[in-house]
């Protein structure tokens, strides 16, 4: 009988292309095999690509939508206030020429701009700012969320995914890459992080500013080198000056590039990788068993 766990993990990365996406569709897929109660949550809505990995039928498509200010010109007296109070910029306004407009993609959907209006000239319309799509995967869901192009922030979106997730089991919050508002409002949904990185002065670099990120945020995390031997020691070095856990490490493999390339999980087609993925895992649910007593 397998003992049910409940725990968030986000699986983040300093910079894109250091394997984040690996980690978390193998991890999902031993977990699935295991009969765990998991759901994966593409949280990269700029460039969702974690179905590429399985085949899995669209349940639903739930749309993301934001309040956008709709100004009526002839109640408009032109004073200025929605303008002051707007701190994005998203209100254009030439009080002599009679000229306001509400510039749609600045818009925060903060709803100042009513509250400053004293003329009931604002009212407001729903803009599309993506969807989040449900995928079933045998009995574990998917979960992607998908900005809508043009849009300027996945931020809305990533955050409906993550609540459309529950709380119940284990949710593998696949993250945006960097360490901007996005990699933020995954990886503060998460009880334990998982950083992937690469063995090379740049992995170094972004790894150290995606630690200081985690470390203001009070998360508990630990590392995953990929592409071992390649680069130099300098993560290896870091991690242990730092007392950073190293959770696993992925060899330059070009049997595992392949795999990865055709959309094949390395779990699946080299088992041994399912043991090493199953033992990081028990490891973190330790770790932050312990932690959080």
């Amino acid at each position: 009988m397998i003992k049910p766990v409940n725990i968030k993990i986000a699986i983040a990365s300093g910079k894109g292309g250091t394997g984040k996406t690996l980690v978390a569709t193998n991890l999902f897929y031993v977990l699935q095999q295991l009969n765990y109660q998991t759901v994966l949550v593409d949280c990269d809505a700029e460039e969702p690509n974690d179905m590429v990995f399985f085949n899995g039928e669209l349940l639903k498509s739930v749309d993301v939508t934001q309040k956008v200010p709709v100004i009526d010109e002839s109640k408009c007296t032109f004073c200025g206030k929605c303008h002051e109070y707007c701190n994005y910029n998203a209100i254009f306004i030439l009080p002599p020429a009679k000229i306001i407009k509400v510039i749609e993609d600045l818009c925060h959907g903060c709803g100042a701009c009513s509250v400053a209006c004293t003329d009931n000239a604002i009212s407001e319309k729903d803009v599309s700012l993506g969807t989040v799509n449900f995928f079933s995967n045998k009995e574990a869901t998917i979960i992607e969320a998908k900005m809508k192009v043009g849009v300027y922030s996945p931020v809305s979106v990533i955050k409906e995914a993550i609540k459309e997730a529950g709380n119940d089991g284990i949710i593998l919050l696949d993250s945006p890459p960097g360490t901007s508002c996005p990699f933020i409002q995954t990886v503060d949904a998460a009880d334990y992080v998982v950083l992937v990185t690469e063995p090379t002065p740049f992995g170094l670099s972004d790894l150290k500013q995606s630690v200081e990120t985690l470390k203001s945020l009070n998360k508990n995390y630990g590392v995953i080198i990929n592409r071992e031997g390649l680069g130099d020691k300098g993560v290896y070095d870091y991690l242990m000056q730092e007392n950073i856990p190293l959770l696993m490490k992925i060899s330059f493999d070009k049997t595992i590039a392949s795999n990865y390339s055709k959309g094949e999980l390395i779990a699946e087609y080299q088992p041994e990788w399912k043991a090493k993925f199953l033992s990081m895992f028990n490891s973190i649910v330790e770790e932050y068993g312990n932690s959080s007593n």
